[in-house]
């Protein structure tokens, strides 16, 4: 069995090469003498590292591919050949955004629908996976704590945020040993709401075992299951707490498990999205192309289903900390900075009695918190970044 914690192992040999993304048909000889986009392509979510762009538009440059001789227009607007490719710059002043690609001579057109987040460039969150254990602390402590952060383990976030002002969300199991949220104290659920501005819950899965534990699962399970977990949420922690993205524990399923998620209410889905070097894929559905297209842009729509899935940027516990700033700098020497960062870690690293305890977890997070700082970003969530 390939386990999480021998994935955590290889993911984290300091020689694992990442492979820079190709462009999304560069590999697709399908659209070889056809006319097709080349960027932005169906689904992609634009933003401000793709063009010029204001509070009430954004000017960008779309790359299409045709045959040669072809009299082409993008929204209107004549395109302009150049070895081999027609550009033309179009504006969009809207969330949804057709784009329509029309060859005056046959009247042959396609189109695609692409999306504007104006708002999503330079804004970062740290995102914390397998998370339960605190939960179960808090519980036991129930008489005990006058507030939820006298968990050693929330009360170190809320360091964090008091520091950085940094935004958290947590993606829980819905039970872990002799403990599951039915039994999870509503005591606090006022001080939870206090702090949803900064603090998130979400379904990750039933449990941390067996892993993959919905590589083969079918919609009623997994619906069923992550409606346990909100329903819990909003008992104790209130609506307020009840994210619309959540990462799922380890991220291999059948599209029917997406759209599980997507129907309770994660319209937004994060993963790893591995592709060209030997890891798990960790990418729900999607096959090798469309990963391709994610590692290189980060967030991407994938419109037939309704989903939009973004890509974490580090998973922190298996980098040395050493590691940490080369490893988030490497995006910005590869042209490819991620517009929304994803920092993720997993929770059971935190603490002593866990057998792969990282001593320096605090360190770590500091860390990547503090490169998102330097780097220009700023604490957001996903669904902060909307157009307002």
């Amino acid at each position: 069995m390939y386990s999480r914690r021998v994935f955590i192992k290889n993911y984290s040999l300091p020689g694992l090469a990442v492979v820079t993304a190709p462009s999304w048909l560069s590999v697709d000889s399908r659209c070889e003498g056809k006319m097709a986009f080349l960027s932005p392509v169906d689904g992609d979510i634009l933003h401000r590292y793709d063009g010029t762009m204001t509070e009430n538009f954004l000017k960008t440059t779309v790359k299409v591919t045709a045959p040669a001789g072809s009299i082409l227009t993008v929204n209107g607007v004549k395109t302009v050949y150049n070895n081999g490719i027609y550009t033309a710059e179009v504006t969009m002043q809207d969330f949804e955004n057709v784009i329509e690609l029309a060859e005056i001579k046959t009247k042959s057109k396609k189109r695609i629908t692409v999306y504007w987040l104006k708002n999503l460039a330079d804004k970062y969150r740290l995102s914390i996976d397998d998370a339960v254990w605190f939960l179960k602390d808090i519980q036991a402590h129930a008489e005990a704590y006058r507030s939820l952060f006298d968990n050693p383990f929330l009360g170190f976030l809320k360091q964090l945020h008091d520091a950085h002002g940094t935004k958290v969300h947590l993606n829980i199991f819905f039970q872990s040993d002799d403990f599951n949220l039915t039994q999870m104290t509503d005591k606090f659920k006022n001080e939870w709401r206090a702090n949803a501005d900064w603090l998130q819950l979400s379904f990750h899965a039933k449990a941390e075992f067996p892993d993959d534990p919905y590589k083969f699962a079918g919609y009623a399970q997994v619906k069923e299951e992550c409606e346990d977990v909100i329903k819990e949420i909003r008992r104790f922690a209130g609506e307020e707490l009840a994210a619309s993205i959540t990462t799922l524990h380890w991220g291999e399923v059948p599209v029917e498990v997406s759209r599980a998620l997507r129907d309770a209410g994660y319209s937004t889905q994060l993963c790893d999205f591995n592709v060209d070097d030997g890891l798990p894929p960790c990418s729900y559905y999607l096959d090798i192309l469309q990963r391709r297209h994610i590692n290189k842009r980060f967030v991407w729509r994938d419109n037939r289903e309704g989903i939009i899935f973004v890509k974490s940027s580090i998973i922190i516990d298996t980098k040395k900390q050493h590691e940490i700033l080369p490893y988030l700098d490497r995006y910005e020497q590869q042209s490819r900075k991620p517009p929304y960062a994803d920092l993720l870690i997993h929770e059971q690293y935190f603490y002593e009695h866990y057998h792969n305890y990282q001593p320096d977890y605090r360190q770590k997070v500091f860390t990547a918190v503090q490169w998102a700082e330097k780097n220009g970003y700023a604490p957001a969530f996903f669904y902060e970044t909307a157009n307002r």
